[in-house]
């Protein structure tokens, strides 16, 4: 048996969107596909986690399929996103807030390796096997782990990737 690709499972929803234009095509398969696989699952084990109950509004069925009989001038307006929905809301919302880019979830890595995560980067980071692998120099290490908790710089991403290839690391070798 092959394995399945990502072709082999869009291209049965693409099939049934024959009719439509490409942006409806697109909005169709995100729906029956990307949504229910991967983005509504990531906001449920989320939400999950912390014990809240997660709810997305704009799902609604009614709604979603009010939107998609609109005719594609209401739902794409060259590169502005979302420009039908915007122009819904503009009556009670400031411009600063419709004009805002798009921003998205990080996750706080850099207070939780001050935090609740330093002793464990520290014993990844700092311990002899990260040192006696030779790929880098643990007094720059040291220097990073320090500024970032002195909070003197935000080394979180460095220190992400470092600690990843530590793991990685003990993992396979």
């Amino acid at each position: 048996m092959g394995t399945l690709n990502s072709v082999d499972l869009l291209r049965p929803l693409f099939e049934q969107t024959r009719e439509l234009d490409g942006a409806d095509a697109a909005a169709f398969v995100d729906a029956m596909f990307y949504l229910p696989n991967d983005l509504l699952v990531k906001v449920d084990i989320a939400t999950m986690a912390n014990s809240l109950e997660g709810r997305s509004p704009l799902l609604d069925h009614e709604l979603m399929e009010l939107a998609a009989t609109l005719p594609a001038g209401y739902k794409l307006r060259g590169r502005e996103l979302k420009a039908i929905l915007k122009q819904a809301v503009a009556p009670w919302l400031p411009p600063q807030v419709l004009s805002k880019p798009k921003w998205g979830f990080a996750v706080p890595i850099g207070s939780w390796f001050c935090g609740e995560m330093r002793e464990y980067v520290a014993d990844h980071l700092l311990g002899n096997s990260f040192a006696n692998r030779g790929f880098f120099q643990p007094d720059k290490v040291q220097t990073l782990l320090e500024q970032h908790w002195e909070g003197r710089r935000d080394w979180s991403h460095h220190l992400w990737i470092l600690l990843m290839f530590e793991l990685w690391q003990r993992e396979f070798f």
